[in-house]
C-alpha cells in the first residue's frame, strides 16, 4: 500500500445511526486467540517467506492458505479467482482466494487482506511479516472461528487478494491488481449488489498498535468500527489520529459505490525522514519480532465485533 500521512483538518465523530442497546453493551473478547494468530504467522513465514508473484514462495503461500480451508473446499465454498494482469514486468498470472461462510441473511460482508510480498523488493530479505503475513493469518483464524460458529447474520467471505503491491512504482494502474479485478468481476455478474460492506485488514500486527481513522473510508463503517472499539474496550488502539487518501484495497470497492473500510496501522516503526515513511515499512526490518499476540488479539476482537454491528443494521 502507498501511505498518505496528511491529517484531516476537521474530524467529525459520526454516530452509528440507529444503534440498538445491545450494540452498546460490552462485547465478548478473546473469541480468537492472538497467540494462535501469531503462531499461524510464524508458520506462514516459514512456508513462504518471499511471496512475490511467480516465485516458488508465492505458490507455497497459496498452498498454505488452501490447506487451511480443506473443509470449505469440500463443501464447494472455496473459490480460486485466477486472472492475468498486465504489469510493468509483463503479463503475470494472479489468484484471489475466496472462502465463503453462508449466513442467515442474503447480504455479504467481505474481509480482505493481500498475501503476496512486494515485487520490487524480491532481491532483498523482505518477508512482510506485518505487511501481508499476519493479516493472512488473521483471516485464516477468523475462518477457523466461523467454521465452528457459522454466521447468524450476513454471509461472510474471506478474500486473500493477490497483487496489492506495485510491480514497479505505485500508480492507479500499477497497484491493487487483485481487488481491481475482483470489484470489476463482481460488478459485471451482479455480486456487488449483495455486498453490504468490505473490511480491509492491513499491517495490524504491530506491537505498538494504533489504527488511525482513514477518512476516505465509508462514514458509517468508521462509526461502526469506533463503536466496536468501545464495546471491546480497545479504544486506546483505535482512531487516536486520522489519515486521508490512503491507497489500499478498499478503493476499488469504494469507486463502485460499495461501503468499505480500510483498517491499517500506517505508523510502523519510527518515521524515516529520507523515505517519508515508517522505518519498517517495505524493508527487511518487517519481521515477526515487530509483532505481538496482543495486537493480533485486539484486531481479531475488533473485526468480529464490527461484523456483529453491521449485522444489526444491514
Amino acid at each position: 500500500m502507498k501511505h498518505c500521512f496528511r491529517a484531516a483538518v476537521v474530524a467529525s465523530l459520526l454516530l452509528f445511526m440507529g444503534l440498538c442497546p445491545a450494540a452498546r453493551a460490552q462485547a465478548p473478547t478473546g473469541l480468537i486467540s492472538g497467540q494462535s494468530i501469531l503462531t499461524l504467522t510464524q508458520q506462514f513465514l516459514a512456508a513462504s517467506p518471499k511471496r512475490f508473484n511467480g516465485s516458488p514462495g508465492h505458490a507455497a503461500a497459496e498452498r498454505f492458505i488452501r490447506d487451511h480451508f480443506k473443509p470449505e473446499s469440500a463443501k464447494g465454498n472455496f473459490e480460486v479467482d485466477q486472472f492475468t494482469a498486465d504489469t510493468p514486468a509483463g503479463k503475470q498470472t494472479m489468484r484471489n482466494l475466496i472462502v465463503k461462510y453462508p449466513g442467515k441473511k442474503d447480504g455479504v460482508i467481505v474481509l480482505v487482506s493481500h498475501y503476496e510480498t512486494n515485487w520490487p523488493l524480491r532481491n532483498i530479505n523482505f518477508v512482510g511479516a506485518n505487511d501481508g503475513a499476519c493479516t493472512s493469518a488473521l483471516l485464516i483464524a477468523i475462518g477457523q472461528y466461523l467454521r465452528a460458529h457459522p454466521p447468524q447474520g450476513n454471509t461472510v467471505w474471506l478474500v486473500f487478494d493477490d497483487g496489492e503491491e506495485a510491480v514497479k512504482q505505485w500508480t492507479e494502474s500499477d497497484s491493487l491488481y487483485g481487488t481491481r479485478h475482483l470489484a470489476a468481476k463482481w460488478a459485471a455478474d451482479g455480486t456487488l449488489k449483495r455486498v453490504k460492506a468490505v473490511l480491509v485488514a492491513d499491517m495490524i500486527g504491530d506491537k505498538d498498535l494504533n489504527i488511525p481513522e482513514e477518512m476516505g473510508s465509508t462514514g458509517w463503517l468508521r462509526a461502526a468500527f469506533r463503536q466496536a472499539a468501545v464495546n471491546t474496550r480497545h479504544t486506546a488502539n483505535v482512531f487516536q489520529s486520522q489519515i486521508n487518501g490512503e491507497q489500499d484495497d478498499h478503493l476499488p470497492f469504494l469507486d463502485r459505490g460499495v461501503p468499505a473500510l480500510d483498517v491499517i496501522d500506517t505508523d510502523y516503526g519510527p518515521f524515516d525522514a529520507k523515505t517519508g515513511d515508517a522505518a519498517y515499512h517495505h524493508t527487511a526490518k518487517d519481521t515477526i519480532d515487530k509483532l505481538s499476540a496482543q495486537s493480533l488479539q485486539t484486531s481479531a476482537d475488533l473485526f468480529l465485533e464490527t461484523i456483529r454491528l453491521i449485522d444489526q443494521q444491514r
